[in-house]
């Protein structure tokens, strides 16, 4: 299969009232940006574009750092002028296709939506390639429908386009299924239906969302995938919808380790970032923080009260109420109550 990618990323993000750029807030101890671009790299894209905004080197050095594994490059938006123009500016970096120019599908994901999953993406995909579609959009039906764009049909079901909500009717503000920007185009389809979208509307700017329009108007066939599970189509636009993401990422984080072995014995008071690793028969006791580069051998008991950050956990350790960083902890040790931890600490 042929598919690229393009996350779009070039917002300013102002509403999130922080010096850190949005894209770098972080979820788990990983950036928005990285949990979006992470949940491509499950549908094994050949190409994945970034395209940022002009200012915002810092972004793109923190990708390629953290996403080395993947085959990630980054495009520049230089002027604001909406999702559309910011996709055009994905596809013009990605250039010609090197094979069939009317072959190749894309995948166009928002990067403030860390709460996708890899297995959604793929299924999206598998769906669209499935039904033979010019366009296939992920959907979702949510109780207050507020803020996003509306999936207008036609009379036999159809998907005839998407209408934000600041230019929808009253019966179209009624409308609870919603679109989530996420897009699977042929490829060959998008430049031409880019060109045909205008900026008439009440932001003055060019919207992704009328490509959908413009390719039911050429005849093309849209489809939409519908969401099982609402709560991933949720965006990161302010602190608060960013703490209710951090909650549902951390919430994955510590079912998962349940489901591999690892014993949870408070999960409302134990956070664990995304890139610690731990082995089955661990515990840990209320009030654990583990962050970072953390590695804990198996059987090792942490908490209550304790927070380490990059150390290493033999097998069978206990580190209760002390904090650590950088710090080594040899098998069997029994370290705490109240030490402070760093790298000197020995086996």
């Amino acid at each position: 299969m042929d598919l690229s990618a393009i996350v779009l990323s070039a917002g300013r993000g102002t509403r999130m009232r922080s010096g850190l750029r949005k894209p770098l807030h972080l979820l788990a101890g990983a950036p928005m940006l990285a949990h979006v671009v992470d949940a491509l790299g499950g549908c094994r894209p050949d190409r994945i574009v970034v395209v940022l905004g002009p200012d915002d080197e810092i972004v793109a050095k923190e990708m390629q750092t953290r996403t080395a594994h993947l085959p990630l490059e980054v495009a520049e938006q230089p002027v604001p002028r909406g999702t559309g123009d910011a996709a055009a500016c994905g596809l013009a970096a990605l250039g010609e296709p090197a094979g069939d120019p009317e072959a190749g599908e894309l995948i166009i994901v928002p990067g403030d939506t860390p709460l996708l999953r890899p297995a959604t993406l793929r299924a999206l995909v598998e769906h669209h390639l499935a039904g033979g579609a010019a366009c296939t959009l992920l959907t979702a039906r949510v109780g207050d429908p507020s803020g996003y764009g509306r999936v207008v049909r036609g009379h036999d079901g159809s998907v005839r386009g998407i209408v934000e909500q600041i230019d929808a009717s009253p019966e179209e503000v009624a409308i609870d299924e919603i679109c989530t920007s996420v897009y699977v185009v042929r490829r060959s389809y998008l430049g031409p239906a880019l060109r045909r979208i205008r900026p008439d509307n009440a932001a003055g700017e060019f919207y992704l969302t009328d490509i959908v329009q413009v390719l039911a108007r050429m005849g093309h066939m849209v489809e939409a995938f519908t969401l099982a599970d609402a709560t991933e189509a949720q965006g990161v636009n302010d602190q608060a919808q960013l703490a209710v993401a951090r909650a549902e990422i951390r919430r994955r984080v510590i079912e998962g380790w349940l489901q591999a072995g690892v014993a949870v014995v408070d999960p409302a008071t134990t956070y664990v970032d995304v890139t610690v690793r731990l082995a089955a028969g661990v515990v840990l006791r209320p009030g654990t923080i583990l962050e970072g580069c953390t590695v804990v051998g198996a059987g090792a008991v942490i908490g209550p009260h304790t927070r380490l950050v990059d150390c290493a956990v033999g097998a069978g350790a206990v580190v209760e109420m002390s904090e650590g960083s950088d710090a080594e902890i040899g098998p069997g040790r029994h370290v705490g109550p109240f030490a402070t931890l760093g790298p000197a600490t020995g086996p």
